[in-house]
């Protein structure tokens, strides 16, 4: 990794983040210190506590590097880190690169934020890659002059941050909804839409359900799933690299949750005649047995849709993680607003809005 430090006239250095071999090494402080960063800017952005992670739950992603990359430069102003942004891309998929841009709002407008951003667009470019992809986090108000994206679907605030991408030549692309559901609350209403879901989708279905890490069985057969992600899930006009996966991927990715301390149920259908997985959700949690609980992909393979499949492993897996997590008072997960079939399940189910996303991109010429 590259340790390149570039001083800019406002007197802001920008180094790159030593990614440490242990989080209580003498190399980890400024790990630890951007990850409490990033926690504090999504609690800034969203006034929730939800969105936040651990330095535990990190490291794993962060050291790794087969699959994809993660690079993060730290701005320094007077020995302090007064923000960070962080390059990540693909290994595989050659075309876009994201980046995560974080300074707080008592740090932003001195040249902060800008010096970042430069920085990270310079890496992209010298990656080659052609298009930058980033996503900013906002409260449910959008505000008296909100941002439509390309889609037409949803609106989000003007914050500092949109209008410093839409001054520097992003676009809106996308807006996704950040909804949380009750965990604590009745759960009958999730049995009964379970049942009606399964009714529906009759005997050429079954349920099949696995905490991480994956059985070995099944790894390639989920790997094919996974990688639909890039291909069947709304997206806009965002450029997508199609993502490849094999068993060997998932089992790298199932040990760094697990050597992140996080538990991580999938509940998926199988379509009896091919054997293949034709729809997939996956809850997350970290050690903390109070803490909040993210889903992280969902999906129905284009080919099965129409037969309530999403409404079968979203519930399903309600219902296992009753047993898994009880202590975990809701979950969060975002959805296109475009992705209306996802977001009826997750209304009738009782999830309710929480914050919102913006995805934006530019394209170097």
């Amino acid at each position: 990794m590259s340790t390149t430090t570039t001083t800019d006239m406002n007197g802001i250095t920008i180094t790159a983040l030593t990614v440490p071999e242990t989080l209580d090494g003498p190399d980890a402080a400024d790990f630890h210190t951007f990850v409490a960063l990033n926690n504090a800017i999504c609690l800034s952005d969203t006034g929730l506590h939800d969105l936040g992670t651990t330095a535990e739950e990190m490291l794993p992603h962060w050291r790794a590097t087969t699959d994809h990359l993660q690079r993060t430069l730290l701005a320094h102003e007077n020995g302090e880190i007064v923000g960070a942004v962080t390059v990540s891309h693909a290994t595989a998929e050659p075309t876009s690169a994201e980046i995560d841009l974080m300074v707080m709002p008592e740090n932003w407008g001195r040249g902060i934020e800008r010096a970042l951003l430069s920085e990270a667009e310079a890496e992209i470019r010298r990656l080659g890659r052609k298009v930058i992809q980033t996503w900013t986090l906002h409260r449910p108000d959008p505000g008296e002059d909100p941002l439509v994206p390309k889609t037409g679907w949803g609106r989000v605030s003007r914050t500092p941050v949109a209008q410093l991408l839409t001054d520097d030549g992003f676009t809106l692309e996308q807006v996704e909804r950040n909804s949380a559901f009750d965990l604590q609350g009745d759960l009958a209403p999730i049995e009964r839409m379970l049942a009606a879901a399964l009714a529906v989708a009759g005997d050429e279905y079954r349920l099949v359900e696995w905490t991480v890490p994956t059985p070995p069985e099944l790894r390639s057969g989920y790997a094919w799933a996974l990688s639909r992600m890039s291909t069947d899930a709304p997206s806009g006009d965002l450029e997508v690299d199609e993502e490849i996966w094999d068993a060997d991927r998932i089992a790298r990715r199932d040990a760094r949750f697990i050597e992140g301390g996080q538990t991580v149920s999938v509940t998926a259908v199988e379509h009896v005649a091919t054997g293949a997985l034709a729809a997939f959700n996956e809850l997350v949690t970290g050690t903390d047995p109070e803490g909040v609980t993210h889903q992280y992909c969902t999906l129905v393979l284009k080919e099965h849709r129409g037969h309530r499949l999403g409404q079968i492993v979203k519930c399903a897996n309600v219902l296992r993680w009753r047993g898994i997590a009880p202590q975990s008072p809701r979950i969060t997960t975002f959805n296109a607003e475009e992705n209306r079939p996802m977001l009826d399940i997750n209304e009738a189910m009782g999830f309710q809005p929480a914050s919102y996303a913006g995805a934006w991109q530019k394209k170097l010429i």
